[in-house]
This record gives C-alpha cells, sequence and structure tokens, in this order.
C-alpha cells in the first residue's frame, strides 16, 4: 500500500531557561493502512492515536528534546508498545523533562528506518539542539524538519543548547542539497519547499 502522511496539531507550552510560551506543534504521522511512525510527540496522547488510528507504531521519532516534541513520548510509548528514538547528543536536553528514562533508541545521521517497506532517512542537523535530526523520505519527496527548518528560515538558536552558525550549516550540508521541490513538513505552522528556503 501507498505511504500517506497524516496530521495534526495539538497545543500546549514550551520551557526552557526559565521562561514557558504556549505552542502550536506538528505530528506527523507518516505510513499506509497497516503500520506507521509518529513523529514528535507534543501535548497530547489521545489526539496523536486518534491520528494513528489503531495502526500499529514502528517508531516514536522525536526530532530532538524540547519538552514541546517530547513531553508525552513516554506515554505514547506505553500506549503503543513503540520505541522511542532520538540522538544521543539530545540526551542532556530530554533529561531536562525526562530525568531517569532513557530513549529506546539512539538515531545516528545516515540511520535508515522502514515503515510499511519504504526507506526513511536520519539527518543529523544540529543547531536549534545538539541532537537535532530531520528526517528524509526519498518517496514522498518529503522531509520532516522539527525546529531546524521552518518557512522563512532556520529555526530559532537563542536558547540554551543552540547556536546560529550551526543551524545554518546543517541546513546548508544536509537540507539545501535535497531536491529543490521537497516538501517541508515543520515542526510548528505551515509547509514549505527546499526551493523556497535558499538562503
Amino acid at each position: 500500500m501507498a505511504l500517506r502522511v497524516d496530521h495534526t496539531v495539538t497545543s500546549g507550552t514550551f520551557s526552557l531557561d526559565g521562561e514557558t510560551f504556549d505552542v502550536d506543534n506538528n505530528v506527523w504521522v507518516v505510513g499506509d493502512s497497516a503500520e506507521c511512525v509518529v513523529i514528535d510527540a507534543p501535548h497530547d496522547v489521545d489526539a496523536i492515536l486518534k491520528v494513528v488510528d489503531g495502526r500499529r507504531v514502528v517508531a516514536i521519532l522525536l526530532t530532538h528534546a524540547h519538552d514541546d516534541h517530547v513531553r508525552v513520548a513516554p506515554d505514547l510509548a506505553h500506549a503503543t508498545g513503540a520505541p522511542m528514538a532520538l540522538h544521543q547528543d539530545d540526551r542532556i536536553v530530554w533529561e531536562l523533562t525526562h530525568m531517569g528514562v532513557i530513549p529506546h533508541l539512539a538515531l545516528e545521521d545516515g540511520q535508515e528506518i522502514t515503515v510499511a517497506g519504504e526507506r526513511i532517512e536520519v539527518l543529523h542537523t544540529p543547531g536549534h539542539s545538539p541532537g537535532a535530526v530531520c528526517f528524509y523520505v526519498p518517496s514522498l519527496g518529503a522531509v520532516f524538519t522539527g525546529d531546524t527548518l521552518f518557512q522563512g528560515g532556520p529555526g530559532a538558536t537563542g536558547r540554551s543548547f543552540s547556536d546560529r552558525p550551526t543551524i545554518e550549516k546543517s541546513i546548508r550540508e544536509k537540507l539545501l542539497t535535497l531536491p529543490g521541490e521537497t516538501v517541508v513538513h515543520t515542526g510548528h505552522g505551515p509547509d514549505t519547499t527546499i526551493a523556497a528556503e535558499v538562503f
């Protein structure tokens, strides 16, 4: 069966460096009618399970460990039996929210994850956080960028564990090398394309 992308938006908060903000987060579910992966687990397990719609969840793929992307990841893992997958370099950020809880899988640059017979490639794109990653799905012509790349440019780098030159380097080397027509599904806000975000 053909791979498809399902989507919901959940609302909650983001907290870091002693400040808290209201945020709306995209949740992406990629798969077919039998199995899927969930990309990010922000605020609401029930909303995510509604999109999963009874399918087997192969993995919970986390673009990075800011609390508004991982807050309900352990609960979602418990509900689905799926492993949580995070890049090792973001463990320091993960522990701000989930001290004592260890993600099941350590993502690595170039790693491939298979869902519904199709390949998802892990791209390590540090800058917004040390272990930020994007998930490229060649068969869909799409990349899921979390907070690394938005419509209008790079994600924020004004807080702890982030760095502007690093995120710009990541985007140039790992994302802008993808085909220009590649659809960019972001962690917040609307889609864009690689060609639209060249800088």
